[in-house]
């Protein structure tokens, strides 16, 4: 029984460091492992990471009406919004300049803990509360509301950072879950509202299961990230290229791989290409840059603050905001998935700023259909800016990191969620606009 063990521990290890010398050997920066396994549960995993690292965040939205309901005079929404953004932009410009000195490993489970932790904590104050309102409870809210853009910007860019010198499809599947999120969120929001609409404080009831949903997804992912996805021989892969191109920040995960690259540093490092500067890497970039940013300055201008408070009353009297958000999040989620589709992928990058440009239509679009239309033409028009949004986002994210290093990739897919977290930063900003001196259309 004893040799057995050791006979297999032996060929355990023998096969990560078969792995490790495969990568150390591939010279081409874009070459693909041809015998890797474990890229289907690669996917899956990255799905349900991505997943987490939004879904937080997207209960917050999908409960707008009922923190509308216990602080009607202070904007949640957009308030919320704006509380979060700056401590997630701020702590991703901090994190993506020093991004090669960051242990790419525990910033990832330091956001998902964080995450989880937030997300508890509301449930906390709910409950501390009985669910009453008063500035005391929104502070606190804001405050987890900021926790949940710091670890937003470790997750978010910590994870594409290291997921740009992997396979397209990793990352696809990563935005995929961030858009899945929304989708899920807004689905349970509408089947509590039916379940819990007429119960005594059936609002609440919804918004504690939401929250709940949550925490528990946060932990799933602080499990997957830590004993799970590390462990993957795909993964291993790409790490170990990425390590014997110079990143540094990999060496974490890799030992929890089971692989060591520390006994061949000096001989490594002999033979590392040379890196671009991150000033150089979004000179070269900076129209991929830009794309991501008027994207979800677009965006963020019109959701969700916009829905919530300018759309007027309809036939669906409270489930229209709902009706919106899941409209937008279902078709945002589809459209993460058409680029999968090659002959209809964009990948010229004339083709993606003209396309992206072009959605700064929807800006006149949404103010009449919002004055003189009827619900079914906003419906249309959300639709198609979520198909918009998750579409152009998936184009620009997967073709941009092509042809780099490791270290250059991972420094990119950084740089890249600078801008993308600036435009929403922009976007919600300007969605005030919407209100001074209208009020409600």
């Amino acid at each position: 029984m004893l040799l057995t063990e050791e006979t297999s521990v032996k060929r355990h290890m023998n096969k990560d460091f078969s792995l490790y010398i495969v990568a150390m050997n591939v010279a081409g920066p874009n070459e693909t492992p041809v015998k890797v396994e474990g890229k289907v549960i690669a996917i899956i995993v990255c799905w349900i990471l991505g997943f987490g690292s939004l879904v937080s965040w997207n209960s917050m939205l999908t409960i707008g009406d009922y923190y509308y309901a216990l602080f009607p005079d202070y904007h949640p929404s957009r308030v919320l919004t704006l509380v979060y953004q700056p401590f997630a932009l701020g702590t991703m410009a901090i994190l993506a300049y020093n991004e090669s000195k960051v242990d790419t490993r525990k910033r990832n489970i330091a956001g998902y803990v964080l995450f989880f932790l937030c997300t508890l904590a509301l449930i906390v104050v709910d409950l501390a509360s009985s669910g009453k309102g008063g500035i005391g409870n929104y502070i606190a809210i804001c405050v987890f509301v900021a926790g949940f853009g710091v670890a937003d910007a470790h997750v978010q860019g910590g994870m594409v950072g290291d997921l740009a010198f992997m396979k397209p499809e990793f990352i696809q599947s990563f935005f995929a879950g961030l858009a899945a999120s929304g989708v899920l969120t807004s689905g349970l929001r509408l089947v509590t509202k039916a379940a819990f609409d007429k119960s005594s404080n059936g609002l609440r009831k919804g918004t504690m299961l939401f929250l709940a949903i949550s925490t528990f997804f946060e932990f799933l992912c602080i499990f997957l990230y830590a004993f799970v996805f590390a462990k993957l021989p795909i993964v291993k892969y790409y790490r170990a290229k990425a390590a014997r191109e110079g990143s540094k920040t990999v060496a974490s995960d890799l030992a929890a791989g089971g692989i060591q690259t520390e006994p061949n540093k000096d001989d490594i490092d002999a033979k590392l290409p040379a890196r671009l500067s991150n000033k150089e890497l979004l000179f070269k970039n900076i129209d991929y840059a830009l794309d991501l940013f008027l994207i979800y300055v677009l965006t963020l201008s019109i959701f969700p603050g916009f829905l919530y408070e300018n759309t007027g009353k309809h036939q669906l009297g409270s489930w229209y905001p709902l009706v919106l958000i899941a409209m937008y999040n279902v078709w945002d989620l589809i459209a993460r998935y058409l680029p999968l589709i090659k002959f209809i992928k964009i990948e010229s990058r004339k083709g993606l700023m003209t396309a992206i440009l072009s959605r700064f239509l929807f800006i006149p679009a949404f103010y009449f259909t919002a004055k003189y239309g009827d619900q079914g033409w906003m419906i249309m028009l959300i639709s198609l800016l979520g198909l918009t949004n998750g579409y152009l986002t998936v184009c620009v994210m997967t073709v941009a990191p092509k042809g780099y290093t490791g270290p250059e990739a991972n420094a990119l897919g950084n740089i890249l969620i600078v801008f993308l977290l600036g435009g929403i930063f922009a976007g919600v900003s300007l969605d005030w606009l919407w209100i001074i001196g209208n009020g409600t259309f």
